[in-house]
């Protein structure tokens, strides 16, 4: 079998690279470059965007690609629109691997939003300390929201314009229900927000918010473009040797 390209840098994407390395099929790993240290797959890896959905054809062509998997995090919906169509330019079959969302519980308060605006929006009517877990990008729709305390937990330092109260705490995942239970209880939490982004990387936070009894605010997933779509690496792995 010839190259197979898997987008992400999510640890689907990761998994997926080792499954296919591990029976011999050739694996180029594309990376966005927005981590400073990412977690690196086995296989080639290239870091950095093609160029749009025609610079990401004209790789695939020239790199003899035989199938593309996209297994980026939920939320990166460019390169997601950019996968579906660079693949059709070039006629190079593509997955896209997703991992289901969160679903809430019987005793879960979630609060769902189209938008990190719209979480800056109904914050204020449902806490003042503010556990923010969305990542450092759009930061800025929290920005004016001057009587509110933020604990923002990201990878990298985030950059402004950012609240005018708030601590920063730089830390990866995956994290346990006890150490997020007993954070949210020192720092006096009263609201967390995060995104849709499903797994089990960081579910712990939501564990942590039921058993506080706190509410949550949930960003929805962007839409994507119609593709054929799987759950779990087993399966992408098998429509990967089906081609």
């Amino acid at each position: 079998m010839s190259v197979v390209l898997v987008l992400g840098g999510t640890s689907e994407a990761r998994a997926l690279a080792a499954a296919l390395v591990e029976r011999g099929v050739p694996v180029v790993s594309s990376l966005a470059g927005r981590v400073a240290n990412p977690k690196l797959p086995v296989g080639d890896v290239r870091i950095g965007g093609f160029g749009g959905p025609e610079g990401l054809a004209a790789w695939l062509t020239e790199n003899q690609v035989s199938a593309v998997v996209d297994a980026t995090h939920p939320f990166a919906k460019f390169i997601g629109n950019s996968a579906v169509t660079g693949a059709k330019l070039a006629g190079v079959p593509m997955l896209r691997l997703q991992r289901p969302g969160w679903q809430p519980g019987p005793e879960d308060d979630w609060h769902w939003v189209d938008s990190l605006d719209q979480a800056a929006e109904i914050l204020p009517s449902l806490g003042e300390r503010v556990f923010l877990t969305s990542g450092r990008q759009g930061l800025s729709a929290f920005a004016p929201l001057d009587d509110l305390w933020f604990l923002i937990r990201c990878v990298d330092p985030p950059a402004p314009p950012l609240p005018a109260k708030f601590e920063v705490l730089l830390d990866r995942g995956p994290y346990l229900l006890d150490a997020e239970t007993a954070l949210m209880r020192t720092h006096r939490v009263e609201v967390l927000v995060t995104k849709d982004s499903g797994g089990t990387m960081t579910s712990a936070k939501l564990g942590a918010a039921r058993a506080l009894g706190l509410p949550v605010v949930v960003v929805r997933r962007p839409t994507r473009p119609e593709s054929p779509t799987v759950d779990t690496v087993e399966a992408a792995a098998a429509w990967v040797f089906a081609q």
